[in-house]
């Protein structure tokens, strides 16, 4: 069975950044353990996390969107062209097995709400969602005190953060079942 982790990220940091660092140490590690990386194909963190995973002998998947005249970055092995950004999100969705959030803007927010929601609502089976890193302690903070609540609707249990690339890996790897031999 092939076991895809799809990350979600900003497209802005630029090689040398603290951002760009740790996504692509988080390829590195999901390579390491055998998982395929997926993203949106192109920059910043999507271009890190695919170049980590290659580099570390892992396979790439990037998801893009036909109507925009980028390319997918070079670390792609794979490319899913799709018709428009709600299909390129569903399908990164769909591909994933799990989820990692990297720290990003207004699309990464929408990422990270899109998975949320469909696995709190049964639209999807539960899949784990991780959160790398401090970024989106606020507004995991602000869902787990929504008003009227009272523990009824919370979703933030479906919400795992790490602080790290290996802890990530690690955790991905009890998770799923995973062992070090496959691959």
């Amino acid at each position: 069975m092939k076991l895809i982790t799809t990350i979600f990220g900003s497209s802005l940091p630029q090689r040398g950044s603290r951002e760009y660092a740790t996504a692509y140490e988080c390829g590195k590690q999901l390579a390491g353990i055998g998982m395929t990386v997926c993203n949106g194909g192109y920059g910043g963190t999507m271009e890190a996390s695919a170049k980590g995973a290659r580099e570390a002998g892992g396979k790439t998947l990037g998801v893009t969107v036909s109507t925009w005249s980028r390319s997918a970055n070079a670390w792609i092995q794979e490319e899913v062209k799709t018709a428009s950004l709600l299909e390129r999100l569903t399908k990164l969705v769909e591909l994933g097995s799990a989820y990692v959030v990297l720290p990003g803007g207004s699309g990464t927010l929408l990422e990270l709400a899109c998975v949320l929601e469909m696995i709190n609502k049964g639209i999807i089976g539960r899949k784990p969602i991780l959160l790398v890193g401090d970024y989106w302690d606020g507004l995991v903070e602000t869902l787990h005190n929504e008003p009227g609540l009272a523990g009824r609707a919370d979703c933030t249990h479906l919400l795992h953060k790490v602080r790290d690339a290996e802890e990530l890996a690690a955790y991905l790897e009890a998770a799923l079942g995973l062992s070090q031999d496959q691959g």
